[in-house]
């Protein structure tokens, strides 16, 4: 679906958005074919949240170039480590992305930044669950209530968008060399996009801000997500949401179990 941006949104893109595209289109007009759709579920104006799955180290580039199309720029949170890399750290400071620094006094940062965007009527990218999905069949696993938190102080929209498709490029961990875990860049593979209708929080709206209420919020923005996937992959999700800290559990109890 074409992107329904404007001259006026164009321009909100500035210098280092559009060199971030400049250097990120062209190799994924290359590898990929897209099917793309939901564009018209993104707000027109005033801030709002992305919330996205994750199964590839491709994935933000190819959901990068979708919210580029929308015609609205996106604020992405991304590993601190990332905006020290030379040139790529310059152009993602120079385009407006936000670092997160995790386990440090400056982690909260990332999370001030974040509603000051939306505040200011800008869009910001979440990847809920914080880093590549655990779940073996690469379903979305359980995830962090910082978008959440973020939806509730300000009241903001929050879009659910599921991508699949980047993964059959470069797998998830791959490491190349022999065997299935490899960048696959040919033949070109179809990504797969889909943004949907704004979740629905208003039960959650007015009430304290705290673990449980964030739990509950984070849930139904999981479920959302998880059933967008359901409709690119065609089938369903197991029932209970993948949670690394219960398959470990249930690990240690087996290995114990063995001795």
């Amino acid at each position: 679906m074409p992107g329904r941006s404007t001259k006026a949104a164009r321009r909100r893109y500035g210098f280092w958005y559009r060199l971030a595209a400049a250097i990120g289109k062209p190799p994924l007009f290359l590898l990929t074919k897209r099917d793309w759709s939901g564009m018209e579920n993104f707000p027109e104006t005033g801030g709002f949240l992305t919330v996205i799955n994750h199964n590839s180290y491709l994935d933000p580039l190819v959901y990068g170039h979708f919210q580029y199309d929308s015609g609205r720029p996106a604020r992405f949170l991304g590993k601190a480590g990332v905006f020290k890399v030379p040139v790529i750290g310059r152009i993602l400071h120079g385009a407006g992305q936000i670092p997160v620094y995790r386990g440090s006094a400056d982690a909260a940062h990332a999370f001030r930044a974040a509603v000051e965007a939306v505040n200011k009527g800008e869009c910001v990218a979440f990847y809920p669950e914080g880093t590549l999905t655990r779940d073996p069949d690469l379903w979305p696993m359980t995830a962090k209530t910082g978008a959440a938190r973020v939806a509730l102080m300000t009241g903001a929209p929050v879009i659910p968008v599921a991508q699949w498709g980047a993964h059959e490029i470069i797998p998830r961990y791959a490491k190349g060399g022999k065997g299935d875990r490899r960048f696959q860049p040919f033949p070109r593979h179809t990504v797969k996009v889909a943004a949907g209708p704004a979740v629905d929080l208003s039960a959650f709206q007015g009430k304290p801000i705290t673990g449980p209420v964030l739990r509950e919020a984070t849930e139904a923005i999981m479920d959302a997500i998880t059933a967008l996937l359901e409709q690119l992959r065609d089938e369903k999700a197991p029932p209970v949401r993948y949670d690394v800290q219960r398959a470990a559990t249930e690990q240690r109890k087996e290995r114990e179990a063995g001795r």
